[in-house]
């Protein structure tokens, strides 16, 4: 009998028709090695991972053995990629199981990088250290910046190389998410035209997420409803911290309203809405300005799968599809504006806020002003000194900012704690990122570890904190991004 570890599984997305998911175990690795084990987010989700040798986590983590309960399987679906639609399939990952953590939150454990499934088509089902460390890293510091996302449990090592450009050290990361169910699952079911199969996965996605939808006239119409609030809610987070996906794609739109996939994305450091790292985002489709638009699109492919639930004439269900799809705009941007007055300390709702706010980051975007940093710089107690902030047009900014300040109807600490709550000092910048990974990926875990820690708390300073919050030198600015898929 295998070790538990606490895991409590339940496995219910294996209810679902057979033609989701296929059932197998991830494939066997030589020489499976510990990179790193999330001790703290294992103890959050009731698991037991102190006592058990670092040799026996890795084969847990490495797929070579299963935990008691576990019932392994790679999910189907579809997607839009760069607005092309085709059936995919988790072509490198293994769903365990869910897992029922102690407060009763269902959640999935899935190994990425753990072999080839029957959706992996000519992909080699595995993964590359360097990937791996990139979203474990950005996964938990998304997390700690407050931002909904999958998480990071484990990293191993395969003791296997992988061919990408270059041979590269074999890994497989644990995820941890709420569901792994996507925009392009649905796409997948309706895509198969059987009206069965598409009112299954509807049920299931709502009993797993927004039971009260349950309640509704119009369970489809909930539902995205429902799906639009996260993610209007989401994309919101991404703009506060910078952040720049770099994959929209509709499989990559978790129905949970959590960012999933970490493949090319990056955060910004000068502030240009243009601005966009993918190597594979020639066009710039997924460029941080265009986010809000790209999720408003995916969210109408979602609408588009779902027609037949929305209501059994087709012209009615596509007039109620597009009022749905409407309202996002005016959703999103009521979200954004209230963002961004957090991140100026405004309250209540003042007709000037909205130039106001234009001004600066037109002001950003004009002088290279780092996102980050000028935010962070407008928080503290004193008026920035900086060069940069002697520049006329920022002192005539500033000037109205403090006018509109006054407007407020709480203090300027209240209004300081509320703008330093919602502009990070650390992010992970994208040179400091890379040569993490270059490290790891020789061999020096140090690097990683290190900023792992600082990552931990984005909203306060301390003595490691300094040389994180510095923009790359010209040198070290990194312009693109790669998959390594």
């Amino acid at each position: 009998m295998t070790e538990t570890y606490n895991f409590n599984f339940d496995n219910t997305y294996k209810s679902l028709p057979k033609q989701f998911f296929e059932r197998l175990r991830p494939d066997h690795v030589p020489d499976p090695k510990i990179v790193s084990i999330n001790y703290k987010l294992a103890e959050e989700i009731g698991l037991n991972l102190t006592t058990a040798t670092q040799q026996k986590l890795s084969r847990v983590f490495s797929g070579n053995d299963l935990p008691d309960g576990s019932a392994p399987l790679s999910q189907a679906y579809a997607g839009h990629q760069f607005g092309y639609f085709s059936m995919l399939g988790d072509g490198r990952a293994h769903l365990l199981g869910e897992h029922i953590t102690p407060n009763g939150i269902r959640l999935d454990i899935q190994l990425k990088g753990s072999g080839r499934t029957p959706y992996s088509r000519s992909g080699d089902g595995r993964a590359a250290l360097g990937p791996m460390i990139r979203e474990y890293l950005i996964s938990e510091a998304m997390h700690n910046l407050g931002i909904p996302t999958t998480r990071s449990l484990a990293i191993i090592t395969t003791g296997e190389w992988v061919r990408r450009e270059t041979l590269l050290p074999g890994a497989i990361l644990t995820r941890i998410a709420s569901s792994h169910i996507r925009v392009g699952t649905f796409e997948f079911a309706a895509n198969l035209k059987d009206i069965d199969l598409l009112k299954s996965l509807l049920d299931y996605t709502i009993e797993r997420h927004y039971p009260e939808v349950f309640d509704y006239p119009n369970r489809a119409v909930g539902l995205i409803e429902k799906i639009m609030q996260k993610q209007a809610d989401l994309i919101v987070h991404w703009m506060r911290v910078g952040f720049i996906h770099g994959v929209m794609n509709t499989d990559n739109m978790a129905l949970s309203g959590e960012t999933i996939d970490y493949g090319p994305c990056a955060f910004m450091d000068n502030y240009d809405p243009n601005t966009f790292f993918s190597s594979i985002d020639r066009g710039g489709r997924y460029s941080y300005m265009n986010q809000p638009l790209i999720a408003q699109w995916n969210l109408a492919r979602l609408i588009e799968a779902l027609l037949p639930m929305i209501d059994n004439n087709e012209d009615n269900a596509v007039k109620l599809g597009e009022k749905l799809i409407d309202k996002f705009s005016d959703i999103y941007k009521q979200k954004w504006l209230s963002m961004m007055r957090s991140k100026l300390g405004l309250h209540g709702d003042q007709a000037e806020d909205q130039m106001l706010i234009k001004d600066l980051l037109d002001w950003m975007h004009n002088n290279d002003a780092d996102f980050t940093n000028t935010f962070r710089d407008l928080s503290n107690d004193k008026k920035p000194t900086e060069k940069i902030y002697k520049i006329s047009s920022f002192q005539t900014w500033y000037k109205k900012w403090m006018v509109r300040l006054q407007k407020n109807n709480v203090s300027w600490d209240t209004s300081l704690t509320m703008m330093r709550n919602n502009n990070p000092l650390i992010i992970p910048r994208n040179h400091q990122v890379e040569r993490v990974i270059n490290s790891a990926t020789q061999g020096n875990l140090k690097c990683f570890r290190d900023f792992l820690e600082v990552l931990e708390n984005p909203y306060k300073a301390d003595g490691k904190s300094k040389p994180y919050q510095m923009p790359p030198e010209p040198r070290e600015r990194v312009y693109q991004t790669f998959c390594g898929t």
